[in-house]
Formats: structure tokens, C-alpha cells, sequence
């Protein structure tokens, strides 16, 4: 059973989705399992925790100021947020994982969406998550879901004598979103769940896409294309 009360126009998407039976869902996490930017807050958590040097706090903050300022692409910054971390230990950016996602953004998890993937996985669904943010906390928040970590495809790294190195492993933002899912899952994915402009790549792989709580670029493209349209809220319990 749902945790919380969900709203009339909740239980109407999830009938419509639910009633898709889709074999393949694919979910965004960010805007789209929790709101906001789980991979830009992580980042602005494990400096104030120490995670990372004072020279690499430097310079990851200055980065950040180029790509808010549009010098910086989307693929570059989600690499580096990640790359940063060389040489921390595997299990301690695990550990932070957790502890960062439930002091951060487990109150923010969207409620209705919790409850899609669990009634979806009853139905017999293969649940994917593709993400931008690294995968530390993607796992971690991809569980809530009860998406298996080896059933997430985010931001990460080789991983050398249990640190993380500078290697990218994957960076899945916008057109690479697909390449993920074509390499990785290898087979045709029915229903993709999205919110932003970078997930259109692989919104458009899919039979059914989703627009939860879309950016107005998203939005615009959703209209034109007659993709159904969903605004999740987060519960205020």
C-alpha cells in the first residue's frame, strides 16, 4: 500500500501508466523520482564534510560558477562532479551516498512515483534508472524505488584498488542517455519517465514517454508531441 494519501489527478496517472503493462521502464531520478539537483547538492555536501581537497573545492567551485554561466556543457560538468573524487575510497562515497541522500533528499522523493514503481514491478516490469548524477547516489536513491543498483546507469568511474579514479566510465545526459540504454539494457524500452530537456534522447526511444513535472523546453516539445504531462508534488509529511 501507498505510505501517504495520493491526490485524484496521482491516482490518474498511475492508472494510465499502470495500465500500459509496460515489460521495460526506464526513470530520470532528478526532477523526476525526488525534486531538485541531487548531483549539484552532493557536491556542495562533500566539501562542507571535507570529502574533497581545498585545492579541488577551488577549483570544482569555480567550474560550477562557468557552467552555470553556459561555459561549461552538460556532459563536462556531470563528468567532472564525478572525476573530482579521485582517490577517495569506494566505500566511504558509498557510505556518504547514504548518509547525503537521507539527510538531503529522502524528504523530497515524490510519493506517487514511489508508488508507479512499486505497483510496476508487481506487474512483472524491469525497472532502469539513467541518470547524469553520479552513481553513488543514484543507487542509493534508486533502491527507495526499488530500482537493483546493477539496474542503474549514472555518472561514474573506474574504480582502482578500491578508489575512485579520474577514468569515466559513462556519462549518460542527452543523446549518450540512449547510448546507455541501447549498450546496457540492449533491448527496446516501453515506457521512459523524464523531466528535463536532456532526457529527450531516450524519451524518444520509448512506446510510451512520460513528462513528470517537465522544464518549459521539455514541455513545449511534449505539447507538440501530444506526451502526456505530469506534476508531481512531494508530500508534506
Amino acid at each position: 500500500m501507498s505510505l501517504v494519501p495520493l491526490r485524484r489527478e496521482a491516482l490518474q496517472f498511475l492508472e494510465s501508466a499502470l495500465a500500459l503493462r509496460p515489460p521495460i521502464a526506464v526513470f530520470d531520478c532528478d526532477g523526476t523520482l525526488w525534486s531538485g539537483d541531487a548531483g549539484a547538492d552532493f557536491l556542495y555536501w562533500e566539501i562542507e564534510r571535507g570529502i574533497v581537497s581545498r585545492e579541488v573545492v577551488e577549483w570544482a567551485l569555480a567550474r560550477y560558477e562557468e557552467y552555470k554561466a553556459g561555459q561549461v556543457s552538460e556532459e563536462q560538468i556531470c563528468g567532472e562532479m564525478v572525476t573530482i573524487n579521485r582517490g577517495v575510497s569506494q566505500d566511504d562515497l558509498l557510505r556518504a551516498a547514504e548518509e547525503f541522500f537521507c539527510e538531503v533528499v529522502s524528504h523530497r522523493v515524490f510519493p506517487e512515483m514511489r508508488e508507479l514503481t512499486r505497483r510496476l514491478a508487481e506487474q512483472g516490469c524491469e525497472l532502469w534508472a539513467v541518470s547524469s548524477t553520479n552513481n553513488w547516489v543514484v543507487e542509493v536513491g534508486a533502491e527507495r524505488f526499488g530500482i537493483a543498483r546493477d539496474h542503474v546507469l549514472a555518472a561514474c568511474v573506474h574504480v582502482e584498488d578500491g578508489c575512485a579514479s579520474d577514468r569515466l566510465l559513462r556519462v549518460p545526459t542527452d543523446e549518450l542517455k540512449a547510448v546507455a540504454i541501447r549498450e546496457v539494457i540492449g533491448k527496446p524500452v516501453d515506457a521512459v519517465f523524464g523531466n528535463s530537456i536532456h532526457d529527450l534522447a531516450m524519451l524518444e526511444m520509448a512506446k510510451f514517454p512520460f513528462c513528470v513535472n517537465p522544464n518549459p523546453d521539455l514541455e513545449q516539445i511534449a505539447q507538440q508531441r501530444g506526451w502526456p504531462v505530469y506534476r508531481p508534488v512531494v508530500s508534506c509529511q
